[in-house]
């Protein structure tokens, strides 16, 4: 499994470790990923995912899942959250007629 958020795309950045002496050397830092599970209140069903604590806090912010993937775009989701948010749609879609 990747180091990746699902819902922002977050990954894993190179860079330097600079001691005193300045001497450098790399590392990588590590997006804050937990595995968490959310509910949709239009499909009604949770959702297991990896995501960053920041997104987590963003989804609190938006008011759950729902509207946090309405919010966001395509090219940042992975596969997984694609489908939960295409669902939605979908299930938004069949209220409204």
């Amino acid at each position: 499994m990747s180091r990746k958020c699902e819902l922002t795309g977050k990954k894993a950045m190179s860079g330097n470790n600079v001691s005193h002496a300045k001497n450098r050397t790399k590392r990588k830092f590590l997006p804050n990923l937990n595995k968490v599970t959310l509910a949709s209140e239009t499909l009604g069903r949770d959702f297991q995912l990896r995501i960053s604590a920041s997104a987590l806090r963003t989804i609190n912010k938006l008011g759950g899942l729902d509207p946090f993937l309405k919010k966001s775009a395509g090219d940042e989701l992975s596969a997984n959250a694609m489908k939960i948010k295409r669902d939605i749609e979908k299930q938004e879609m069949e209220k409204a007629s």
